[in-house]
């Protein structure tokens, strides 16, 4: 008889003793194979746990795997870290000091506001875009008559504000020498037109500086009457007769 067997009998026996029940009339042969089919029940038992714990993993693996239902249950998007932006760099930059437009590495002269009427500093947005507007007297700060500005771009601000671009028909002269404006970006009228077609709805323009302090004219000065009998002293006077 095996030692297994052997340990099954004895506890068998103690338990009968501990309880108090008669030993049953069975015979040794029956006893060991009642315990031979105890141990078949426990190792059949064992067999069937470890099948399922061996299904139930790779049923995980094969989710994991595979994908699963991942499809029904999608893992929630990122959320976005911060607001959108205006580009960093600019389509048109504007630069009020030098008076010079910079786009598509190409500098324009121009003519902003005057010192009454300085042209705004900062970022603005190509809003709007005419090849010919019809501006009113009060908003150029002429009197009497409208005037029609070619290749009209207009500007808008965060804040709503706006400006404009065009080409300034009245003065030509003035673009890169001289301020002329009521605030707005005067350009001569080719280089206008050719901004016109390289700036486009949404296009951004940053304007920076402001305009140089016009140099003073100085005025001659008033001549004293001394100065002006010195000044004739060498000259000959008519004889009397």
């Amino acid at each position: 008889m095996s030692d297994e067997l052997t340990s099954e009998l004895t506890a068998e026996l103690h338990e009968l003793a501990a309880t108090g029940e008669t030993p049953p009339s069975l015979s040794g042969a029956e006893i060991r194979g009642r315990a031979v089919r105890r141990r078949r029940h426990r190792r059949t038992a064992a067999a069937v746990v470890g099948a399922s714990a061996a299904a139930a993993l790779a049923l995980v693996l094969a989710l994991n795997l595979g994908g699963g239902d991942t499809d029904r249950h999608p893992s929630p998007a990122a959320s976005p870290t911060g607001t959108p932006t205006t580009p960093a760099t600019p389509d048109a930059s504007v630069d009020l000091f030098r008076r010079v437009v910079t786009v598509a590495g190409r500098e324009l002269p121009l003519s902003s506001g005057s010192p009454l009427t300085p042209t705004r500093a900062g970022r603005m947005t190509v809003t709007a875009k005419v090849s010919m507007k019809l501006v009113p007297a009060e908003e150029l700060r002429f009197e009497g008559y409208d005037m029609k500005l070619p290749w009209f771009i207009e500007l808008r601000a965060s804040d709503g504000k706006t400006n404009y671009i065009a080409g300034l028909t009245y003065d030509e002269k003035a673009p890169g020498y001289y301020n002329t404006t009521s605030g707005w970006i005067g350009l001569r009228e080719s280089d206008a037109e050719w901004l016109y077609g390289q700036l486009k709805e949404g296009s951004v323009v940053d304007i920076e500086g402001t305009a140089p302090t016009p140099t003073p004219v100085s005025t001659p000065t008033a001549t004293s009457p001394t100065d002006t009998a010195a000044e004739g002293a060498g000259t000959p006077t008519a004889r009397r007769s």
